[in-house]
């Protein structure tokens, strides 16, 4: 009895990914080549396709396959549906289309790719004028196959992709933004502390979290971190969901002042707080809520220096004039 088994890789938020066929040497990877000019200061337009679009609006993005095998590799190329669901990106099965795969198409259906070869493509993207407002989801997918034979009775499915984040509407974009609520200190079943910051999409766009988090005046006035943020949390407009940030298990309990940065494209926003975490495994603490003016912490920088001379300009205009 021979079967055909799919692993269907996640994308994720690198630049390309790298998957193993049955015999080991069947390893491959995709990347974008291209973003918008308009998005050159958001870090997802370099690894993802992620747009704003009017209805009736075609768009191109060049995507790069590369062989990492010793061996000929030919991988098909495709796009498929993807959801938000339950605060993750899901992509769906195959070929599984929806509204905005029936948009897209490449210029080639596969690649033939020497060995440690590569191989370009071409996605577009073409929005009929009928459609309608909001965002779209998608993976463009690359995959290889090693089907069943006589030698091995297992086949393997191996495929990596793109996500696509495409939302349509007439004017401009709508605004990203978002806020952490809360800061959460817990400890996991294996003993590691972690931080879980409440996050709410506050904007018009889907946001996936990323960032780190530091310590500092701990006991022993002892410093540590970064500490990258767990990935994989994505909010929809509305949606709430807490971000994860684990962190060494050797750190004593506290108290620390945990300072935590996160990001979602061009937003960032950077709270801090006093932590101390629990001492029973699989435990967490009270949710230190966060006033505004943590909320708006580091986010200051910018306006620092203007505001002060604000002050000194109203000081000097206003104030008392001796008498003569």
């Amino acid at each position: 009895m021979m079967l055909l088994v799919v692993f269907s890789m996640n994308t994720t938020s690198s630049a390309s990914a790298a998957v193993a066929s049955h015999d080991a040497h069947g390893r491959f990877g995709i990347r974008l080549l291209e973003a918008p000019v308009v998005r050159r200061k958001d870090p997802r337009a370099y690894y993802q396709i992620v747009d704003h679009i009017a209805p009736g609006t075609t768009i191109h993005r060049r995507i790069l396959v590369e062989n990492a095998s010793t061996r000929p590799l030919r991988v098909q190329l495709y796009a498929g549906a993807a959801q938000v669901l339950k605060h993750r990106f899901i992509p769906l099965i195959g070929r599984t289309p929806n509204e905005l795969t029936t948009w897209m198409s490449l210029d080639k259906p596969s690649l033939d790719l020497s060995p440690h070869g590569e191989g370009t493509a071409r996605v577009t993207i073409k929005v009929p004028p009928s459609a309608s407002r909001g965002e779209r989801y998608g993976v463009v997918w690359a995959q290889a196959e090693a089907l069943p034979d006589a030698r091995h009775n297992l086949g393997v499915i191996n495929r990596v992709g793109v996500r696509t984040f495409l939302d349509v509407g007439p004017g401009g974009e709508p605004a990203s933004d978002f806020q952490i609520t809360s800061l959460t200190p817990a400890r996991r079943k294996d003993g590691s502390p972690e931080v879980l910051a409440q996050v709410r999409n506050s904007g018009g766009r889907v946001l996936e979290m990323g960032g780190a988090l530091t310590l500092s005046d701990g006991p022993g006035k002892m410093k540590a971190g970064p500490f990258a943020a767990t990935l994989g949390t994505t909010l929809v407009p509305g949606d709430s969901a807490p971000v994860s940030v684990v962190l060494d298990r050797r750190l004593p309990s506290g108290p620390w002042k945990a300072r935590l940065t996160l990001q979602s494209g061009m937003i960032k926003r950077t709270v801090s707080a006093t932590l101390t975490f629990p001492a029973v495994n699989d435990t967490a603490g009270s949710p230190i809520r966060l006033s505004s003016s943590r909320l708006t912490e580091g986010l200051m920088v910018g306006g620092a220096v203007p505001a002060v001379v604000l002050a000194l300009w109203l000081l000097r205009r206003y104030r008392p004039r001796r008498r003569s």
